[in-house]
């Protein structure tokens, strides 16, 4: 009888230590997994009212590069909520990580590639951007905006960089804090052929990790039709979507692992040239709604509510995108249906995480908890 009340309580004890070990496993690579999101200064949604733990990242942005000094420059307007970005995100997660992040210039990338081909002004950003980040309690340091546009840009890039994480680490064993951590955005531009590319050794050597601004490769005020703006697959047009993105970057010799999807906390609308042809590739003659069509998120499920008597957005799973009709205005746009779908992607093709733009623009944190949800079921699912 002993003797078998002891079997029975080793079988027990087995039981419970392979569930705490599972349960560890679990939260250990949960914590693994980059849940990222860029908080903008110039929005009106305060970063007191940010959930931070949906997220493990949080990028503030942006600060800018002097055109003068070529330093780091915060305008004085934001500098305040830049200061203090750190310490009010950490209040609801102690664990959050938070970045600063720095404008390359976007269309105007005059002065960014003015600044990497000279090594005196390298040398004076890369030493203002760490002082800066220290200075405000910042964690690690993110560049969007920077596009080669030439082979000598990805050159000067790839030699930039290099010499940001040789700074970042010097300056960390000199003064025994953990290292900075280094982060850049991909962004999708026509100009970026085969022989104009990101420095990708670079980027592989010395970025934590690089995240792919997979949204904005059709605009309302660029094109004359409908279109998905941030289409996971698109077989129209088999270049101009983020799955054919991620495929490009991982065969130019980018791990999956080092690289973050983007996810758009927004969308767009076009004004239908005939309200009843309402398919993607419609003839439009414009933005629809706002100047640009562009709308957050929130806003646009607010205008469905309000303003569109009824509405139903569609899910399109050929596209990876849901879309409305009201009256002659096409709009696309992310919803549950899409994010959820998109995060399995990013699983699916073993990257790192994702990374949302931006998070004052979701709707009572409707979609940035069913991105959460998901790696969590995933989890729970892959070890029970």
């Amino acid at each position: 009888m002993l003797l078998r009340m002891q079997y029975h309580l080793s079988i027990a004890t087995k039981v419970l230590l392979l569930s705490l070990f599972s349960m560890n496993f679990n939260c250990s690579n949960t914590r693994s997994w980059i849940k990222a999101g860029y908080h903008y200064t110039g929005d009106e949604f305060p970063v007191s009212d940010i959930d931070s733990t949906l997220f493990t990242h949080l990028i503030c942005g942006f600060a800018f590069i002097n055109s003068s000094t070529y330093q780091l420059s915060i305008n004085s307007s934001t500098q305040q909520e830049f200061s203090t970005f750190t310490n009010v995100v950490k209040r609801k997660n102690s664990e959050v990580t938070a970045l600063l992040s720095i404008w390359g210039g976007g269309e105007d990338y005059s002065v960014l590639f003015s600044l990497l081909n000279q090594s005196s002004h390298r040398r004076s950003f890369i030493e203002s951007s760490i002082t800066t980040a220290r200075l405000y309690e910042f964690d690690g340091l993110d560049l969007t905006g920077a596009v080669p546009r030439t082979s000598m840009h990805t050159t000067s890039l790839g030699t930039f960089l290099n010499e940001w994480r040789a700074a970042v680490d010097s300056e960390a064993k000199k003064s025994g804090k953990s290292g900075l951590l280094l982060t850049m955005a991909l962004h999708h531009h026509m100009q970026v052929m085969d022989t104009v590319t990101y420095p990708i050794d670079s980027i592989k050597k010395n970025l934590n990790w690089a995240h792919l601004g997979a949204y904005d490769y059709y605009l309302p005020k660029e094109e004359n039709f409908t279109h998905p703006h941030a289409a996971l697959y698109d077989p129209i047009t088999n270049g101009t979507n983020t799955n054919s993105r991620v495929k490009d970057l991982i065969s130019r010799g980018l791990p999956a692992s080092k690289l973050v999807l983007g996810l758009p906390y927004h969308g767009y609308g076009w004004t239908l040239v005939n309200p009843s042809d309402n398919n993607v590739g419609a003839a439009a003659s414009g933005p629809a709604v706002t100047i640009d069509g562009s709308m957050a998120y929130k806003y646009i499920k607010w205008f469905i509510k309000t303003i569109g008597y009824g509405a139903v957005p569609m899910y399109n799973d050929t596209y990876v995108v849901n879309y409305c009709t009201i009256g002659s205005s096409w709009i696309n746009f992310d919803d549950v249906e899409a994010i959820k779908a998109k995060v399995s992607y990013a699983k699916k093709m073993g990257l790192l995480g994702y990374n949302v733009f931006q998070v004052g623009n979701d709707d009572n944190w409707v979609l940035s908890r069913a991105a959460g949800r998901l790696i969590l079921a995933s989890r729970y699912f892959r070890h029970v």
